[in-house]
């Protein structure tokens, strides 16, 4: 679960200017009030108010739904029902530890930028299949597109694209195709159809597939829902999307924020799937 420490300052600017300039930190959230400052995994946040040297701590967690769960978990210890707060566009409540400690329990409700670790990411990723009634913001998707271009490939070719699909009429008849199985499609604000063409590689279909998780990955690090749909590569799905009859389509994937989040499946014990030749 990851965190912050808040502080509060009277000089919000002057603070940025010190960490971003001096000390290498990037902005990972700013409005006019709030600031959120990112070094690796450490986030700091400083919010408007009487400067002081007693932090907040701050627990940051995927979904609103989770705020709630924890409310009821520690009521105990609460302080206050939860709430929306507009300072940070965020769904929160304070609770206390035993030694008095105010500790908010928050969760955003747009990411503007990643704060998972690597293990997090990797352990908390689900199918989605049913999302809320919001649209996916330009900023977040071009974001998610920034760091999927990093997916690698075979001799470096690039050999996979994105085709970004919003028209509900299309959406509509792509999740009809497979019946239950790429009904998810219709239920998202948008789909990503991801694609490679082969005459820029000979591992063209290991090269779409390598993109398209990394893209899913890239979507559960901004807080959106994405769920494999297989199966899409067929001619009537080429025509429909205007894609070439010899390219490959990976996966027509859903996007969007995710209405509920699965609980964990059940898994094997890894020694029932590792074998070590001797």
């Amino acid at each position: 679960m990851p965190g912050i420490i808040f502080f509060r300052s009277d000089n919000i600017r002057e603070v940025e200017s010190f960490y971003v300039n001096k000390l290498g930190f990037k902005v990972w959230f700013k409005n006019r009030d709030c600031l959120i400052l990112k070094n690796g995994n450490l986030l700091i946040g400083i919010q408007k108010g009487n400067s002081d040297d007693k932090g907040i701590i701050t627990l940051l967690l995927n979904e609103p739904r989770a705020v709630d769960n924890l409310f009821h978990e520690l009521k105990e210890f609460t302080v206050n029902e939860p709430r929306f707060s507009e300072d940070c566009n965020t769904y929160e409540c304070y609770i206390r530890d035993p030694e008095n400690r105010l500790i908010r329990v928050m969760s955003f409700l747009n990411k503007s930028s990643s704060y998972l670790t690597g293990e997090e990411l990797l352990l908390t990723r689900r199918s989605i299949r049913e999302f809320e009634d919001r649209d996916v913001p330009e900023e977040i998707l071009w974001k998610i597109f920034e760091l999927s271009r990093w997916a690698p490939t075979s001799k470096n070719s690039q050999s996979y694209y994105f085709v970004v699909i919003k028209r509900k009429e299309i959406l509509a008849k792509l999740a009809s195709l497979r019946g239950r199985s790429s009904s998810p499609i219709g239920k998202a604000p948008i789909a990503v159809a991801i694609c490679s063409d082969p005459s820029k590689s000979k591992r063209y279909v290991q090269d779409a597939c390598i993109a398209a998780y990394h893209f899913i990955l890239a979507c559960w690090i901004y807080g959106l829902g994405t769920c494999w749909i297989a199966a899409m590569d067929r001619d009537d799905v080429k025509e429909l999307l205007n894609i070439p009859k010899n390219h490959y389509i990976a996966t027509i994937t859903p996007v969007g924020y995710p209405k509920y989040v699965p609980n964990p499946p059940l898994r094997k014990p890894v020694n029932e799937f590792v074998k070590i030749l001797v």
